[in-house]
């Protein structure tokens, strides 16, 4: 009998890891179906896309909530702790709950494992025990509507073994090449397998190759595709010292005078879409949401570790872009938010990713670059990373540090050294889980 959540990560540990998806929905189906199929107990918004889902998710499931729903929130993946990737009502699972309910699943978790393994296949991987893990939880609660973050992909991701009454789209990219597909067709064609029948289909500002594949899913099943643009969209963006003011235009009215305290305009696009997705799930589309309730929701949004100022002495911000599209946004925000602060960038970054592009983008938002690796067994080797650095900044602005959190001592000291003015902590959400965790350290010390 497991005791603690500790135990229940490392019996999800213990199977094929998070990032070796298979292609595959049956055994997840299969395993469903013998808990009774909790995912179809509730309504659900499924949200795929590159970046930006984690926020999208947590926005709508604010706005949602702001409506007096029970809302379910699953996103991926953690940055310090499991128990984030499952909350209700804004909270995160008790850890109670969480081992509670995995005793009452493990049973049939190993039951569809022996039979996975008679027929020669893999068992159950740790995104699939996952995800029916979630899915028993927001039965067990129960939750009025799920707000579904997929893991990778979409058609043959885990969680699309539920039906998502709204299939919204946050920006796709490459990333994850090597099981998506190596042009943003492939890996739309991909993400455009969450669409179902009768959905009604939200989309992101999309590159033309990706709108097709999303045009082409929705006519031929959903309802019907608003997108941004087109349908919605934020203006009158003003960056602000704790955040930005906006206003949002959608197809059921305007929302003005809105503030939140998250940067960058690809939040507040993200806004625009989490808002379109709710008016489509409550109303079709048709109705307005009240703006108090739109006012509220944005009013105390949070998004840990995207854009995420943690400390003003120095400025230090940590974001978990891990791909050029990301970086993108990230520097794009260090101009419009922060003023172009003269920085010092903290970056790890794991295998897998286009570094040199990643890096190549950051050249002019850092003086300084002090690499480091997390504890993921897939970063990057320190050393490797540097050498590349090196190629954008010249070796005399490079230096290593050990671990994550020295590397945010060097840059502390180096901000006061050489006058500079932030620190910028980036490259994977590994490395910026291990920066929260030693940022909280501190704050508890103090």
């Amino acid at each position: 009998m497991i005791k603690t959540v500790k135990d229940v990560e490392q019996a999800l540990l213990a199977r094929m890891p998070e990032h070796e998806l298979r292609p595959r929905l049956e055994p997840t189906a299969r395993a469903a179906a013998l808990l009774g199929d909790p995912q179809k107990l509730y309504r659900i918004i499924h949200v795929t896309g590159t970046n930006g889902k984690t926020s999208t998710t947590r926005m709508i499931d604010r706005l949602l909530r702001e409506h007096s729903l029970r809302v379910g929130r699953f996103t991926s993946p953690h940055l310090t702790k499991l128990n984030e990737r499952i909350a209700i009502d804004g909270d995160l699972v008790s850890d109670e709950v969480l081992v509670e309910i995995w005793n009452d699943i493990e049973p049939i978790l190993k039951l569809v494992d022996a039979e996975l393994d008679a027929e020669g296949e893999q068992v159950l991987t740790y995104f699939e025990a996952l995800t029916l893990l979630a899915f028993s939880i927001f039965a067990d609660a129960p939750v009025d509507v799920l707000v579904l973050e997929v893991g990778m992909g979409g058609e043959w991701d885990s969680t699309n073994v539920a039906d998502g009454d709204v299939a919204v789209f946050t920006p796709i990219a490459i990333d994850h090449a090597d099981r998506l597909g190596h042009t943003i067709s492939e890996i739309a064609k991909t993400k455009a397998g969450i669409i179902k029948s009768g959905a009604v289909v939200v989309s992101a500002k999309q590159t033309p190759e990706a709108m097709v594949q999303i045009q082409a899913k929705t006519k031929a099943v959903a309802e019907r595709l608003v997108s941004y643009g087109t349908d919605f969209e934020a203006f009158n963006v003003i960056p602000e010292l704790k955040g930005q003011r906006f206003a949002l235009k959608t197809l059921a009215g305007e929302y003005t005078d809105l503030f939140m305290p998250l940067y960058g305009d690809h939040q507040t696009e993200n806004a625009a879409l989490a808002v379109a997705a709710v008016e489509a799930f409550l109303g079709n589309g048709e109705r307005r949401i009240l703006d108090d309730i739109v006012r509220v929701s944005f009013a105390d949004i949070a998004s840990p570790g995207r854009l995420q100022v943690v400390s003003r002495d120095p400025l230090t911000v940590v974001d978990g872009a891990h791909n050029p599209h990301g970086v993108r946004s990230l520097v794009k925000a260090l101009k419009q938010s922060f003023n172009a602060p003269r920085a010092v960038g903290v970056v790890g970054i794991l295998n897998g990713k286009n570094v040199d592009e990643m890096l190549e983008t950051l050249r002019t938002s850092f003086e300084h670059v002090i690499i480091t690796a997390s504890n993921s067994d897939r970063s990057v080797d320190k050393d490797e990373l540097a050498a590349i650095a090196a190629k954008f900044w010249g070796s005399e602005a490079i230096s290593v540090s050990s671990s994550v959190a020295k590397a945010i001592q060097d840059a502390r000291e180096l901000v006061a050294e050489a006058d500079l003015e932030a620190i910028v902590v980036t490259g994977s959400l590994s490395v910026v889980g291990e920066a929260l965790v030693m940022i909280q350290e501190e704050n508890n010390e103090d």
